[in-house]
């Protein structure tokens, strides 16, 4: 082995201490950047304003505990696709829901906010960059002290808006179950949670053109978070492909079963769950009273989801599907989530209803062209489009006064004016979303790649990906497996029974 000289040693320590002092300048430089300016603090230790202090505690605490529960709608994501994928390809769901929430956090921290929600211009927001520099009535002016928006901090609005980001990048991957390669989502979570999805957010729910000047109304985010994930995953499926064996000779789609349909119910009964702080804290107050109307609004449009979906599947197989009525539920919680806090409570049936209805010829119809295992191009492409549009012909004029956005729907006003505003948010969001996506995919397909191969997708992405499985005992040769007191010696994985197993259960 040769020595090195005493010059290229010399050489690799400068190199190592101009590396360790930049390092420790990074340190000192960006906590401070991270601080924002004070200005909230000093609000908040004023005693002189007591009750504008009680109202940052009380609506601070309910929009964190509402952003969390959105964010426990990971947990109803990586449940409902495990259960709607072969036992094959289980463990790498986990996998990618903690990845992608991960790398959205942090590009939502050092960009997306900023460009979602920073003063700027009517495409995207220019100020707040690693949630920095704020000045409470300057850089954001929707958080200024004592008339912003319900009084919460920007930490506070950070986390909840960056769920929302995470769900919207959830929605995504959901289509592209059991045959994309891992790095994929690494590569596009980057560009949408810094990019795509904080210019739609900053055009609908941060003062861009499509919210100011057409008046487009969605509350909680049927376009924003719902259709634009659905255009995402439009734009990838296209250019990925089906699961092999999905299309027979003639074309006709086949059955792929999902390997566990109760860990799917309980998927869609947490999505369910976390949708009571999707929508309801959308009113990030409160203080007023009125989350809990929009949390009876929900409940209701979700029931009649699932009840219109049941009878349609069963009036068109003679079956009550479990897959299809459990995307009525999601469908119909899709489609209340715009209109939420502009609708009365009587137009929440209607709404989730016929998104129950249309969810399952959607899905019938998508799948006979494009393989989407878990049906979210009909569950919240199809039915976020027909619940932004419900706005148009079911807001209230009384609440649309109140939202200051828009006007009342064709019902109480007779006028399309609103209607035609909603249509034109959706054209709008779509074309964006799907077209970048489109050419964000291509490039990964015509760079890293973006399928696996398919001895890989034969073998499951499990092993192929991870090299391990999510249910070793259904896989792994018996011999090979240890710690598994249900697998005899040399006898098939779960074939017998071990001998203290016989007697525990005599």
């Amino acid at each position: 082995m040769s020595r090195s000289k005493p010059g290229a040693r010399f050489g690799r320590r400068l190199k190592l201490t101009l590396l360790c002092g930049l390092g420790l300048l990074t340190l000192l430089v960006v906590p401070p950047l991270a601080l924002g300016d004070g200005s909230e603090l000093a609000l908040l230790t004023d005693k002189k304003n007591s009750d504008l202090i009680l109202a940052f505690g009380i609506n601070g605490m309910w929009v964190v505990v509402a952003g969390i529960l959105v964010m426990f709608m990971q947990a109803g994501f990586a449940f409902l696709e495990i259960g709607f994928s072969r036992g094959k390809n289980a463990g790498t769901v986990v996998a990618k829901i903690l990845l992608n929430f991960s790398i959205a956090a942090l590009m939502f921290w050092a960009c997306g906010f900023a460009l979602a929600f920073g003063s700027g211009n009517d495409i995207l927001g220019t100020n707040g960059f690693f949630i920095s520099g704020f000045d409470a009535g300057k850089n954001f002016p929707l958080l200024a002290a004592g008339g912003g928006i319900n009084n919460i901090t920007v930490e506070e609005f950070w986390f909840f808006q960056f769920v929302f980001c995470a769900v919207s990048l959830a929605i995504v991957w959901g289509t592209t179950l059991e045959r994309i390669k891992f790095g994929v989502y690494a590569i596009y979570s980057v560009v949408f949670a810094g990019l795509l999805y904080p210019l739609g957010a900053h055009w609908i729910f941060g003062g861009g053109w499509l919210q100011v000047k057409l008046g487009m109304q969605d509350f909680a985010g049927s376009t924003v978070v719902h259709l634009t994930g659905a255009s995402g995953a439009l734009a990838v499926l296209l250019l990925l492909g089906p699961r092999k064996g999905k299309y027979g000779p003639d074309g006709k789609p086949r059955a792929i079963p999902g390997h566990n349909m109760p860990l799917f119910g309980l998927g869609i009964l947490i999505l369910w769950l976390g949708w009571f702080g999707f929508n309801p804290g959308s009113t990030l107050n409160a203080l007023d009273g009125r989350f809990g109307d929009v949390v009876v609004v929900t409940q209701l449009a979700a029931a009649a989801g699932v009840v219109f979906a049941a009878l349609t599947v069963y009036l068109k197989t003679k079956t009550i599907d479990i897959g299809m009525v459990g995307n009525g539920a999601i469908a119909a919680l899709v489609a209340i989530t715009a209109p939420s806090g502009y609708v009365e409570l009587w137009a929440a049936p209607i709404i989730g209803g016929v998104a129950g209805v249309i969810v399952v010829f959607a899905i019938y119809a998508i799948d006979k062209k494009v393989d989407d295992p878990v049906g979210a191009l009909s569950a919240h492409g199809v039915a976020g489009v027909w619940g932004t549009l419900a706005c148009g012909l079911f807001t209230a004029p009384r609440l649309a006064e109140y939202n200051a956005v828009g006007e009342g729907g064709l019902w109480y006003t007779g006028s399309f004016d609103q209607l035609g505003a909603q249509a034109i948010g959706v054209a709008a969001a779509f074309a964006f979303v799907f077209g970048a996506s489109f050419i964000v995919f291509l490039i990964i397909k015509k760079t890293y790649g973006l399928r696996v191969t398919e001895a890989e997708e034969d073998a499951g992405l499990d092993i192929s990906e991870h090299g391990m499985y999510g249910y070793p005992e259904q896989f792994i040769p018996a011999p090979e497996l240890i710690g598994y007191s249900a697998v005899a010696s040399g006898v098939g994985p779960v074939s017998t029974i071990s001998s203290a197993t016989k007697e525990a259960t005599v």
